[in-house]
């Protein structure tokens, strides 16, 4: 069913544009198991989290980082904390290994991304588009490297801007670049359930959730305005 009287669309980026609504966790992992690395899921969880968490906390992304070079940061991260935790024999952590995860990763985002820019494209001749994005500083970066920053004149970067998902106010940096007073005029897209759904919805957007393999499992009880499970299902939506 067509969404109507759609005043402009906010995007998440990362999980949605970039991996069809995969968590990136899940994209990463896929590699590991690619690649045979010989840690446990649990181990590799735990070494997410710590790249994670250390990437935000550190300065490690510069501005001019694209998506290649941010890989082979997290899989660095990701890679030291498993030795560290002798969840990884150091014979199987080389720096072949390590560039060839990050190879894997950066070749799933450029396949979900060139898949999605053609919609993209069409998509931004008939509505302003805004990117509301918890990243590290180079999602400029990013976009450019993907051929995709000429369709996203109002990038929202939660390392730029100081407020992170799951806050409403980030959205609410969104609808304001885009000069939209009613938030039910806009519709939001993403992946996560509990950092897109429910704080655009909780500031009366309307929202597309792009459902994959989440970071969790799902309750059963998420509710959207839309459920998608392509990115290529907004052509008939929007």
């Amino acid at each position: 069913m067509k969404m109507n009287h759609i005043a402009a669309l906010l995007f998440d980026y990362g999980g949605t544009i970039d991996s069809n609504g995969l968590h990136w966790s899940e994209v990463i992992w896929q590699a590991y198991e690619a690649e045979d690395v010989p840690v446990t899921k649990e181990d590799f969880r735990a070494a997410y989290v710590h790249a994670e968490r250390t990437m935000a906390q550190l300065p490690l992304v510069r501005p001019e980082h694209t998506f290649a070079d941010m890989m082979r940061i997290k899989i660095d991260l990701q890679v030291d904390w498993l030795q560290e935790q002798s969840a990884l024999p150091d014979f199987r952590a080389t720096r072949d290994v390590r560039r060839r995860l990050a190879g894997r990763c950066y070749a799933s985002a450029e396949r979900c991304v060139t898949a999605a820019r053609p919609l993209i494209a069409a998509l931004a001749e008939r509505y302003p588009l805004a990117l509301v994005s918890n990243f590290y500083g180079n999602i400029g970066a990013v976009l450019h490297d993907f051929r995709l920053d000429r369709y996203f004149p109002h990038v929202i970067e939660s390392a730029v801007v100081g407020v992170r998902k799951p806050d409403p106010a980030i959205f609410r940096l969104g609808l304001d670049a885009l000069g939209i007073s009613d938030a039910s005029s806009a519709v939001v897209i993403g992946d996560s359930y509990d950092k897109d759904i429910l704080p655009a919805a909780s500031l009366g957007c309307r929202t597309v959730w792009l459902k994959n393999i989440g970071w969790k499992p799902y309750t059963g009880t998420e509710q959207a305005d839309a459920v998608i499970t392509d990115f290529k299902e907004l052509e008939g939506l929007l």
